[in-house]
């Protein structure tokens, strides 16, 4: 489980095919290694990774089939930025949001403009996710723990303040780049939540008229 603050930037200085797979290894001089043993989680912009090597302020993490079909790593090259933040821990600040670097989709930056000193981008969502989507609610973008600032349909606005540019990717983005996704799992919760309502409404219903039929009621 991450929080979506980014801890530190780092770069992409290796990307390893190992059949339909792939291993990449990340450059990280800024993020504190003291604490980081194999087998550990680190979100890598937004995927949860399981760090298999470690050297000098780097480490390595297998990308399975299944990760590079639905994330922006298929299209990752050498020299890439990327976001980092390490598992939560139970002493951490939630400083943003709960978010569990499992990506929903890729999206894609529509625009770019300046707002006074911030920066508000318009990003697509994949139509299937954008009805988790909320005006004020959470995302996380390439791990990054945002707020939405307005919805049109499947295309949500994001205002960046100076600071969060600064110390993650987003200074780089520019329309066209693709960038992770991961919706509210709030969201997710209560929809299937709603949907388990109906069904045992249905099912009731459904036992009541059978009930009927037999004489019973």
């Amino acid at each position: 489980m991450f929080t979506g603050i980014i801890e530190a930037v780092g770069t992409l200085t290796e990307l390893r095919r190992q059949g339909e797979d792939m291993a990449l290894t990340v450059h990280a001089p800024g993020l504190d290694f003291s604490d980081v043993k194999l087998g550990d989680s680190i979100a890598t912009n937004g995927v949860c990774l399981t760090v298999v090597a470690l050297g000098d302020q780097r480490y390595t993490a297998d990308v399975s089939l299944e990760t590079l079909s639905c994330t922006g790593f298929a299209k990752a090259k050498v020299g890439d930025p990327v976001n980092l933040e390490k598992a939560l821990m139970p002493t951490s600040r939630l400083g943003g949001h709960l978010v569990s670097g499992h990506v929903d989709g890729v999206g894609e930056v529509k625009s770019k403009s300046s707002s006074g000193r911030a920066i508000e981008y318009w990003i697509k969502a994949p139509g299937e996710l954008s009805r988790y989507i909320a005006e004020k609610g959470s995302i996380a973008v390439d791990g990054i723990s945002l707020t939405v600032n307005a919805v049109q349909g499947d295309v949500f606005r994001l205002t960046i303040v100076p600071h969060t540019a600064q110390e993650t990717t987003i200074a780089r983005w520019k329309p066209g780049h693709r960038v992770n996704l991961e919706v509210d799992q709030i969201a997710r919760y209560l929809e299937r939540l709603m949907q388990g309502k109906a069904h045992d409404s249905a099912s009731s219903s459904l036992t009541l008229e059978k009930l009927a039929q037999s004489g019973f009621l």
